[in-house]
């Protein structure tokens, strides 16, 4: 989720989770379960890592499936897993050039076995949903979004080959066909929970599912205010993967026209032609360590997030350290960041990032610190620890269930205890 910005001196996990014993947390009905988890990847510790974290905490015994791994790249608690990779894992320069194998992906998660498991837990933004279960076994997928390039992201893909017609022809071919793969891999999930309101209704568009949300955690414990109140700069932040869809090059415009400092944290394919467009009043800092954009998050005037995100960590976080945050009212930060903590603008141009500075300036700039320091405390680790594995409860003993999702095997194990004693008597 925010790869670009920070460097390999960042920490792996979320901080106060190894605390906590997994007996203490974990709700009764989930105790004792054969659980698989399945990811689509495992190349670096991300806001998906991040969530796959909690639950390798919580069942340390569980297998965890995923397309490739690179060893060391996550958490100790994910390396410390039992993991099964898929053929892909033996590719020559897979790290490198994993994202281009995407249409081998369908076939390669098909070598995935599941079995002797009560309960599937999948986190997916591409093929981790799709894995073959046994009948009668719940599956909860922790959508992220349904596959990009064949829902969301197809038209933008398609309209980069416009100068090629045959190649555009062909990948039109490629994307038709994993969309429609795609919609049949959701079939294989019992329950959705959907990152946002946003993936929701993606979700409910795509595969017609309806799904719960449950949003991503945030490290409120880590992000927070400086111990010592100290007056905001007149500097703006930009915290983020220099990528287009992130509209960073709104901000640099806009800032370097009119003289306004803008403090630029991230890398990516963008930064020299942004580096180019930006005045005097721009600095790029490229990818800086979590300590040192807490630090700016505690001095920034506000944070300025003009892109449209699946959920968006950055402007949360932003929030836990009291920061400001000027936003583009779409996506996750629409349903994260409080109006009192900063400012929403609803069209996704320079003039109207521009608009709503002026005017939020123009008002005093009001902010509540302690207001958005409680917004951010909303997506603390402990609370999404806590709705995950209590609606997981809640599927394991059957309060989730559908019609037509049948409960786990947890009554088949009881019957076979239940035989057995009889047989000793």
């Amino acid at each position: 989720m925010d790869a670009g910005i920070r460097g390999a001196g960042s920490r792996a996990g979320i901080s106060g989770i190894a605390e906590a014993p997994s007996a203490d947390f974990l709700p009764p009905a989930l105790r004792g379960l054969r659980v698989a988890l399945v990811h689509d990847w495992l190349t670096g510790m991300r806001g998906g890592e991040k969530c796959l974290e909690v639950l390798c905490r919580a069942f340390p015994q569980a297998k965890l499936y995923t397309l490739i791994h690179r060893q060391g790249a996550t958490s100790p608690a994910i390396e410390s897993m039992s993991i099964q990779t898929s053929p892909l894992q033996r590719v020559p320069g897979v790290f490198r050039h994993y994202r281009h194998l995407l249409p081998l992906m369908p076939a390669a998660a098909g070598a995935w076995r599941l079995r002797d498991v009560d309960l599937v837990v999948s986190l997916s933004h591409c093929v981790a949903k799709s894995g073959r279960i046994p009948a009668g076994v719940p599956h909860v997928c922790y959508c992220f979004t349904p596959m990009r390039y064949a829902w969301q992201g197809r038209d933008a893909y398609l309209e980069s080959w416009s100068n090629r017609p045959i190649r555009q022809a062909a990948a039109r071919l490629l994307l038709n066909r994993l969309r429609a793969w795609d919609k049949a891999a959701s079939s294989r999930v019992s329950h959705f929970v959907a990152i946002s309101e946003t993936i929701r209704d993606r979700i409910a568009a795509c595969y017609q599912r309806e799904s719960l949300v449950i949003h991503p955690p945030v490290d409120t414990e880590f992000y927070h205010p400086a111990t010592v109140e100290t007056p905001r700069e007149d500097f703006y932040l930009i915290a983020s993967a220099l990528v287009p869809y992130k509209r960073i090059d709104q901000a640099v415009s806009y800032c370097g026209r009119t003289g306004r400092r803008l403090v630029v944290i991230g890398s990516g394919p963008e930064r020299a032609r942004l580096e180019t467009m930006a005045g005097p009043s721009v600095t790029f800092l490229g990818w800086q360590s979590d300590e040192a954009i807490r630090d700016h998050y505690r001095r920034c005037r506000a944070l300025l997030f003009p892109g449209e995100e699946d959920f968006g960590i950055v402007p949360v976080e932003a929030l836990a350290c009291g920061a400001p945050v000027i936003a583009l009212r779409k996506g996750g930060a629409a349903e994260t960041v409080d109006p009192a903590c900063g400012r929403f603008y609803d069209e996704p141009t320079e003039a109207a990032l521009g608009a709503a500075i002026e005017a939020w300036e123009a008002d005093g700039r009001p902010h509540d610190p302690s207001r958005a320091r409680a917004r951010a405390e909303a997506f603390a680790l402990p609370v999404f620890r806590r709705k995950l594995l209590d609606h997981l409860a809640d599927v394991a003993t059957g309060g989730g269930h559908r019609d037509g999702i049948p409960r786990p095997h947890l009554s088949s194990r009881a019957t076979t205890a239940s035989v057995g004693a009889s047989t000793k008597r």
